[in-house]
């Protein structure tokens, strides 16, 4: 079987090539969409992960990387994949907009919580209601 193709951005996102300054949450939500289609969930996490912690360090704001952050919409995504397979980024997109909006995790995190020191550093589960 043949790896899925993903697109030119995500490309150079795993070479660390990219540039952050053309980062944006779109493209955020594109890359972890192409990684899970190419790895499996472990091996996308890890490779996302890494690549937006370079790109925060290549920015000079290593401070910036979250890793609740990033594994919870690597998590997010990755289930609405195994739910509702598209064909295509946009089709996803379309079927799941709520992933588009930067605030989508705080359905189940808390402000503080999301974007606390801890948080940063190691994933943190939600907090229980």
């Amino acid at each position: 079987m043949n790896a899925p193709q993903v697109s030119r951005l995500t490309q150079t996102f795993e070479t660390h090539a990219i540039d952050n300054t053309m980062f944006g949450h779109r493209e955020h939500v594109q890359v972890a969409y192409d990684l899970l289609l190419k790895y499996d969930f472990i091996d996308a996490a890890a490779v996302y992960a890494k690549g937006i912690r370079a790109l925060a360090e290549n920015a000079g704001a290593p401070d910036k990387f979250n890793l609740t952050i990033t594994y919870a919409f690597m998590s997010l995504i990755a289930e609405r994949l195994a739910r509702t397979p598209a064909e295509s980024f946009d089709r996803f997109v379309s079927d799941n907009p709520d992933v588009m909006r930067k605030t989508v995790l705080e359905q189940w995190y808390s402000q503080d919580r999301l974007h606390s020191t801890m948080a940063r550093g190691i994933f943190l589960l939600p907090s229980a209601a």
